[in-house]
């Protein structure tokens, strides 16, 4: 009996289990999967709670509940991996042996990597909504937000958890502060160690076009060194302060301490994987997908989705003996929240950056590119549905892995 371990029941560990359960033999190979929460998060929503779309039951459900027949689920923390010994090591010491292995463990938001945003001011007048309970606080301090008062979003480091995000709360809550009558009483400052609103040029250029047109400040090239929270200040590598009443941050995000004791992950633990199949970079029969690889593209659910499909055909081929031939081109796309309910859709690889035109989408497509409207709205908010009852158990949707080029304006070079 071969043993196949994945580490982590989150968006790739769930979807690699219900895609590959079906194809492997059961009288040949045992899948074990492992994870220490219980409860499955909709991460995507946690975006939406601050401002009263979602309730955090909305978000939640247990993990059990998507695990399919005939694979073993193992609540527990995980302490080692031993790759020379081939086995994983628990918290608790119990070990579980593995033939191949995939880590799918994700990345995490990490605010005691930042001198003076870890205190008392956390969840008062620093908050930030990367976890379900950072957006239920800010929930609070919203409603409680009053004009005359200064509101920053700052991203510290990237990579973080879908680098849209960010911006995507800049935009709801300039939203949020109109309905309430008091948007052009409350300042809002977007601070980013980018260059422009966005890692892509023509993305850039349309999104810092959208925060002028919402007069929201863009305080780019800030690489924060510390927050003093007394003051009520950032303050940057080359001594810049921005002040705020209310900070929404986006901590540094780090892969799990795991893959930094077992030698496996860069400098913030993301695992070192070859982009195109995921495959360790020192060890052949260990992998990782999702948040916890070291991609060069976004780390967010569509990535998960689309290398996951990517991963599952290269590993059939593997286990039967032949080449892997299937490469993932890093495709990425996600609907950009804009407020007055409207979104964005932006779709991209490694090498083409988000590019305006269309996006084919059967039956109810196209969706327009870079372009507010409100179908990207409703596709933003039917994604929920689709993640719980199609994405999750494995089933198919309809949206290419590889990146497609129709309907997108290719400038001439």
């Amino acid at each position: 009996m071969k043993n196949l371990l994945i580490l982590g029941a989150g968006t790739a560990g769930t979807t690699l289990v219900n895609k590959l359960r079906p194809k492997l033999d059961r009288g040949e190979w045992r899948i074990t999967i492992v994870d220490s929460d219980p409860d499955h998060h909709y991460q995507p929503g946690y975006l939406f709670i601050p401002f009263g779309t979602y309730t955090p039951d909305e978000v939640i459900k247990p993990k059990r509940d998507f695990i399919p027949d005939g694979v073993d689920y193992v609540e527990a923390s995980i302490e080692l991996v031993e790759p020379e010994r081939r086995v994983v090591v628990l918290a608790d010491g119990a070990e579980l042996p593995y033939d191949y292995l995939v880590i799918a463990t994700g990345t995490h938001p990490r605010p005691d990597e930042t001198p003076g945003l870890e205190g008392e001011e956390y969840g008062k007048t620093i908050h930030d909504f990367y976890t379900l309970e950072g957006a239920t606080a800010l929930a609070a301090a919203l409603d409680q937000f009053q004009s005359g008062k200064h509101l920053v979003v700052n991203i510290i480091e990237l990579p973080i958890k879908c680098p849209v995000a960010p911006l995507e709360f800049t935009f709801l809550a300039d939203d949020y502060f109109r309905a309430k009558g008091i948007g052009d009483q409350v300042d809002i400052t977007y601070v980013t160690p980018l260059d422009g609103a966005f890692t892509k040029p023509i993305a850039s250029a349309h999104l810092g076009t959208m925060l002028d047109e919402r007069g929201i400040g863009l305080e780019a090239d800030f690489y924060l060194e510390r927050v003093d929270a007394e003051r009520r200040v950032l303050i940057s590598y080359d001594e810049r302060e921005v002040p705020y009443d209310l900070l929404v941050t986006v901590p540094v995000n780090m892969g799990a301490d795991f893959v930094a004791k077992s030698g496996l992950g860069d400098e913030l633990n993301h695992v070192r994987v070859d982009p195109y199949t995921f495959q360790s970079d020192d060890h052949p029969d260990i992998f990782a997908l999702g948040d916890a690889a070291n991609l060069p593209t976004s780390k967010a659910g569509s990535v998960a989705h689309f290398s996951v499909d990517v991963f599952t055909d290269n590993f059939l081929s593997l286990i039967a003996g032949r080449p892997m031939t299937e490469r993932f081109d890093g495709h990425a796309n996600c609907f950009i929240e804009s407020g007055n309910g409207k979104a964005l859709l932006i779709d991209f690889n490694y090498d083409t950056e988000p590019l305006p035109g269309k996006y084919p989408y059967p039956v109810v497509g196209p969706f327009t590119l870079l372009k507010e409207n409100r179908l990207n709205h409703w596709g933003k908010l039917a994604f929920r549905s689709i993640y719980w009852n199609f994405l999750l158990p494995g089933r198919p949707i309809p949206v290419p892995t590889e990146m497609p080029t129709a309907g997108k304006k290719i400038a001439a070079t």
